[in-house]
């Protein structure tokens, strides 16, 4: 892989398994992204930066351990949960997003780079986090360019157990969103635990991760349906 050194750097050394998987990864979202229009990044240098190496990124946070369950909400072609899992096996995943086309090629990655305790599941976050099953289960809940942060945390904290986190992975422009969801955050029992900002390599941009920790269970009520919490974010 070309750009081992880079994630060296970062602190991420790969075996010769992980990184044959990260290859495969990069030619099956090649070859289907012509076909359903995954991602609109298709450089390969920008590909292994800014999806592969960005996703590992989120262990920044200092909340990622191992044996964790994780759902990775609005994961897309699979980002930030495909490239964690294939760096730390011990890792549980759901993979969740409301485009089935996505979830259709997330199970041939599953197949073909044949990973082990990942669901991808198709449905809305709001719909799904009313489940039983799946409602405050999970010790970690990460969304990577989704929505605006006050929608992002009623998506995903009702999927987090008290005690676990939310990890926003967010762009530099952070603060303005952080600030307008104080509200949000303690309706829904979360607290801030930290803001991390970082830059790529190769200056390829730089990045956020909003930690949220869950300090008491998210009222019933919430995520609101009908498409509230986008329309009428809580303040």
């Amino acid at each position: 892989m070309k750009y081992k050194e880079t994630f060296i750097n970062e602190g991420y050394e790969l075996d010769d398994k992980a990184i044959e998987k990260l290859e495969n990864f990069y030619n099956l979202l090649q070859e289907w992204n012509y076909k359903i229009d995954i991602t609109k990044i298709v450089d390969e240098e920008e590909v292994y930066i800014k999806h592969f190496l960005d996703s590992l990124l989120i262990t920044k946070s200092g909340v990622i351990e191992k044996n964790q369950k994780i759902i990775d909400i609005g994961t897309g072609g699979g980002f930030p949960g495909v490239p964690l899992k294939i760096y730390n096996d011990s890792l549980s995943f759901t993979l969740l997003d409301s485009l089935k086309k996505r979830i259709n090629f997330l199970d041939i990655v599953k197949e073909d780079l044949n990973l082990e305790n990942v669901e991808n599941l198709h449905g809305r976050a709001e719909e799904i986090a009313r489940k039983e099953e799946y409602r405050e289960k999970y010790d970690v809940a990460t969304s990577r360019a989704v929505a605006n942060l006050q929608t992002l945390l009623e998506y995903c904290l009702p999927f987090v157990k008290v005690g676990g986190y939310f990890i926003a992975m967010k762009g530099p422009n952070f603060k303005e969103e952080l600030k307008d969801s104080k509200g949000a955050i303690k309706i829904l029992g979360g607290v801030l635990d930290k803001v991390i900002e970082y830059e790529l390599p190769l200056s390829l941009g730089q990045r956020s991760l909003i930690v949220i920790k869950k300090i008491k269970a998210t009222p019933h009520r919430f995520p609101r349906s009908g498409g509230k919490p986008r329309t009428k974010p809580l303040n």
